[in-house]
């Protein structure tokens, strides 16, 4: 939703910040993910 809000900031207003502001967002979101496939991953296989 984030990564949304950004994108459409940037196309309104065109301002390099917002775009850049949109890449970080997206580099966040991936790392989050990534992280959190680890953990369940992780999880999974103290359980086994």
């Amino acid at each position: 939703m984030i990564k949304q809000i950004a994108w459409n900031m940037f196309k309104e207003t065109g301002d390099i910040n917002a775009y850049l502001e949109f890449i970080e967002v997206r580099n966040i979101e991936e790392k989050m993910k990534v992280n959190t496939d680890e953990t369940v991953k992780s999880k999974r296989n103290s359980y086994i």
